[in-house]
């Protein structure tokens, strides 16, 4: 199956703003992955090309890092996804800026299922509280996104935190 999978937020902050907070991503001090709600984004090595680590069972190695413009990951796990995700910025004016968070794959074998059923809506989930995490640091504001009941549900069957 195709996956192509898109989340844009457009935040009233500079790019170099937001570029400063995706260099905190999967350390102590991260100020866009939501690891209160969410299994933490880890990498033993650091971000850096030829990193590899993930979140949860997601298991990726980091291919291509542009600290103003790109990071982006080629999945390894789980087996059937074959694909990157990657993170974009782009200046729309001096106070404004658009992230963009890309799935591009194709899945096979049980890895259809997993993302039909499961996967995309906890990630969808994830990449909202991401962006609210996000806009939050950088405008002092209150964004919260909403779970679906079958976000809520699959947290609990996971038990994810």
């Amino acid at each position: 199956m195709n996956v192509l999978n898109i989340h844009t937020r457009t935040i009233q902050a500079s790019k170099q703003k937001l570029v400063e907070a995706l260099k905190t991503l999967a350390t102590n001090t991260d100020e866009v992955w939501p690891n209160e709600k969410w299994p933490a984004m880890k990498f033993k090595e650091g971000v850096k090309v030829g990193a590899k680590g993930g979140h949860g069972a997601i298991r990726y190695t980091i291919e291509k890092y542009q600290p103003d413009e790109i990071i982006q990951f080629r999945f390894s796990n789980p087996k059937g996804f074959d694909g990157i995700h990657k993170l974009e910025l782009k200046e729309i004016s001096n106070q404004e800026t658009q992230i963009t968070h890309t799935i591009d794959m194709k899945t096979s074998g049980k890895a259809t299922f997993y993302w039909v059923f499961a996967i995309r809506s906890l990630h969808d989930a994830l990449l909202e509280d991401a962006f609210d995490k996000l806009e939050n640091t950088l405008t002092n504001t209150q964004k919260k996104s909403h779970w679906s009941f079958w976000v809520r549900t699959l947290r609990k069957l996971y038990k994810l935190m």
